[in-house]
């Protein structure tokens, strides 16, 4: 007989979802919304639906694999353990713990995921990677302006008369958000979108303004100068709250508002409106991810954050420089589990050049790499580097579901679990601040096994197996231990399955910054010449390389996919996947494209192709195809991507990339 057990979604997205599985015969028959939760109310996406899929895929790796020959082998789990242990221990013994690397990244939630990091630090310290491919630019650049990177609680936009959506499709990635833009738009709140693709958020909004890609940093310059020739700045905040005003002064001074006009391709008379409708408080401002994923990421961000500072529009209900919000990840005691102080060793490659630094790397080697919780061949930028790199090793160890592109190189592949055969709890950093219970619904079928387990056995083998002797419920208590204090305990969690955390519905409110010098920093006082804001644009651009411009004369961006959480759901579709190429209507006239054509596209780092669908509303000279594709069904865009580092060095510069394209008779198989 079918049971609906509720549960919660796993994936680090936006919504952070509540859910409603139905179970029939230990199987997942069905995922859909729990209507009781008090934000996601009964609604999830596709990405959520499939996690059903996801779990009864008969794709799913459920033995332990290991490469023989060149042919993945099945094998014992004992095998499998003693051999990695094994290595792991001659590593350590002969080259010292940081000869092996561990690469994640963060596509899947859950608090137990930092286990990982408990290992690595009871081994004595590995090579860690810092820095984000997907938002890291963004959360450094708000550390500098505000101390921290809060975002205002979800019912607040109900309180704004203006919201800005700047590089956010909000439909596709944060749709309990999107419906909360429909409610504050009955209320009488005005939308508007900036955006270099007309998407299904901007066919809601009041006005929607096209700006060339990687120019938002200097678009938010050129409202600021206007804000100021107005008059309409809020000089009680930048008096009395802020440090550093006049340098953002001089900065604006030195450039027309006609070039700014040029340079962004956005007419003087749209950002004569934008500036009064700054002005016109209180005025939310929304801010996306893909604006900070090029070598000015960091510098566009904090532009943005000083337009809504002058306006006037911090701490004020209604108002924000709304990007992330960390504080909803503060609120667990992640350093209880993580055992920081164990490290013996540490060494740090950035996330986004970690090819290049396994290539490079001396004193030691990289011997290992350990990947968990992602799939670097398909997610790293340059993909042809990522592959050599991560091929070059003795031992390459993945903790997978299915045979990715990463697993396909692998010398040991670990069954693991899916979020309905484990429990764990989730949340989101982005958006909510509420923390959902995921209880161990079904078995895991053959032998796969949570990542816990495979790290406590493995700890067993190493001889620190008492670092690892804790039940589920204590280890998930660890987590809460600060959060007891103020009423909030596993058991009600488990009761309610969702509980409210204690954070700040509208950061900042107090004017009491966490920068050093306790106020909004317009120039970040302790980063010295890096502190102060530029005018700055993408590197790959006409300004900053303009013979690559000549010869690449289209922006590539590569966005988030509809039904995919990056490159997790891609082979699970009922329909095979082929790779799309959307482009701009003046590139297809340019080229006597069609929608369908077979086309290349491609610059000195790689190519790719896919067939053609044209964007009649796209900005001029943009070109775009979803990120996350796999290999064998024509990808990965990050054959064409750089591997470069964002301004403040800990983000990625993915959409800062050009490419060119042209018709090609057929697809290669």
């Amino acid at each position: 007989m079918a049971s609906i057990v509720k549960s919660a979604c796993p994936l680090n997205c936006w919504d952070s979802c509540g859910f409603h599985v139905t179970v029939e015969n230990d199987k997942v028959i069905k995922v859909e919304g729990d209507p009781s939760h008090p934000i996601t109310k009964g609604k999830i996406c596709g990405r959520g639906r499939m996690l059903e899929t996801r779990t009864n895929s008969p794709e799913r790796i459920l033995y332990p694999l290991k490469k023989v020959n060149g042919e993945f082998k099945q094998i014992p789990w004992e095998q499998a353990l003693d051999e990695i242990a094994l290595q792991l221990k001659e590593i350590k013994e002969e080259y010292g713990s940081t000869a092996v690397l561990h690469s994640h990244d963060y596509a899947n939630n859950g608090v137990l995921k930092n286990l990982d990091q408990r290992f690595f630090n009871a081994y004595g310290g590995v090579t860690e990677l810092y820095g984000s491919l997907c938002w890291g630019a963004g959360i450094e650049a708000q550390k500098w302006d505000f101390g921290d990177a809060y975002a205002h609680e979800p019912e607040d936009v109900l309180k704004s008369k203006n919201i800005v959506i700047w590089g956010r499709n909000v439909a596709r990635t944060n749709m309990h958000f999107y419906e909360r833009l429909l409610e504050a738009k009955k209320k009488g709140a005005k939308i508007y979108v900036i955006d270099p693709l007309f998407n299904a958020t901007a066919k809601i909004a009041d006005e929607y303004i096209s700006v060339k890609p990687g120019m938002d940093g200097l678009l938010a310059a050129g409202i600021i100068k206007e804000i100021l020739h107005l008059g309409l700045e809020d000089r009680a905040f930048i008096e009395h709250y802020s440090y550093g005003f006049e340098d953002l002064e001089k900065l604006i001074e030195s450039i027309s508002i006609e070039k700014i006009s040029k340079m962004t391709e956005v007419s003087v008379e749209q950002i004569q409106l934008l500036a009064n409708v700054f002005a016109d408080k209180p005025t939310s401002t929304f801010m996306g991810l893909g604006l900070q994923r090029y070598k000015n990421g960091g510098n566009t961000i904090r532009l943005i954050d000083a337009l809504a500072a002058i306006s006037g529009n911090i701490g004020l209900p209604g108002g924000g420089a709304n990007y992330a919000n960390l504080q909803v990840g503060q609120s667990f005691d992640i350093s209880k589990l993580t055992l920081s102080n164990r490290r013996e060793k540490h060494r740090q490659f950035s996330i986004m050049k970690q090819a290049e630094e396994v290539l490079s790397a001396t004193d030691p080697e990289i011997k290992m790499i350990v990947v968990t919780c992602g799939n670097p061949l398909t997610q790293v930028p340059d993909s042809s580097i990522v592959e050599k790199a991560f091929s070059s090793v003795s031992k390459l160890v993945v903790i997978e579901q299915f045979m990715t592109d990463t697993a396909r190189l692998a010398d040991y592949i670990l069954p693991t679990t899916t979020v309905f055969e484990e429990e764990d709890l989730y949340y989101s950093s982005m958006y909510h601040h509420y923390v959902n219970y995921g209880p161990k619904i079904v078995p895991a079928p053959g032998e796969a096994k949570s990542d816990l387990w495979i790290w406590t056995q493995l700890a067993e083998r190493l001889g620190f197996g008492d670092d690892f002797r804790f039940s589920r419920d204590q280890w998930l208590e660890m987590s809460l231990q600060s959060l007891s204090k103020k009423g909030l305990s596993l058991d009600k969690l488990k009761e309610n399955h969702n509980i409210e955390l204690p954070v700040k519905p509208v950061p900042w409110d107090d004017f009491q910054f966490k920068t050093p010098s306790g106020k909004y920093e317009f120039t970040a006082i302790n980063k010295g010449a890096l502190g102060q804001l530029k005018l700055a644009v993408p590197e790959e651009s006409k300004w900053n390389k303009p013979e690559l411009a000549k010869k690449f004369p289209y922006n590539l961006l590569t966005i988030h996919p509809l039904r995919s959480n990056h490159s997790q759901n891609y082979h699970l579709f009922s329909k095979s996947t082929q790779l799309k190429v959307e482009v701009a209507r003046n590139i297809a006239d340019e080229h006597h494209l069609m929608d369908g054509d077979s086309v290349r596209v491609w610059n000195d780092r790689g190519e790719v192709k896919g067939y053609l669908s044209i964007l009649p509303k796209a900005h001029p000279n943009t070109i775009n195809i979803d990120e996350g594709i796999w290999k064998r069904f024509g990808g990965s865009v990050n054959n064409l991507t750089s591997s470069g580092e964002s301004d403040n060095g800990l983000g990625s510069t993915l959409y800062d990339c050009l490419v060119n394209i042209e018709k090609i008779t057929k697809l290669s198989q």
